[in-house]
């Protein structure tokens, strides 16, 4: 497994916006996304881009995340506006480095993983 490098946590108000980033890998993985998980839960998909540039969002971040990748630059974006106190959890990105994603938004399927970064939205 290939450890990410992640930045761009903190704390804002609601309403307010923040922006995560990704060092993705040397190698080109079908799959890369960003999952959360609050607090005695199990873990959230919140959104996937593949290769090609598709993207998938759960439906409590449509309209106010997006995904996207700078492929000069090797980083992987997510993009939070309109953040709601219930966007308050630990944010982690992941990669599939083996190819076995079916399902972009159930990260049990992927195999490499950025370290995390708390996201608090106070009201």
């Amino acid at each position: 497994q290939v450890q990410l490098v992640e930045s761009g946590g903190g704390s804002v108000q609601a309403g307010g916006s923040l922006t995560r980033s990704c060092a993705a890998p040397a190698y080109t993985p079908s799959w890369m996304g960003w999952v959360r998980q609050p607090p005695g839960k199990e873990h959230e998909g919140v959104a996937a881009i593949n290769s090609g540039g598709y993207t998938t969002y759960t439906d409590s971040v449509k309209g106010r995340f997006t995904i996207s990748k700078d492929n000069t630059k090797n980083i992987l974006y997510l993009q939070m506006n309109s953040l709601k106190p219930e966007d308050t959890r630990m944010y982690y990105c992941a990669a599939d480095r083996l190819g076995l994603v079916r399902r972009p938004l159930n990260m049990y399927e992927y195999n490499t993983w950025g370290q995390g970064t708390q996201v608090t939205v106070s009201s």
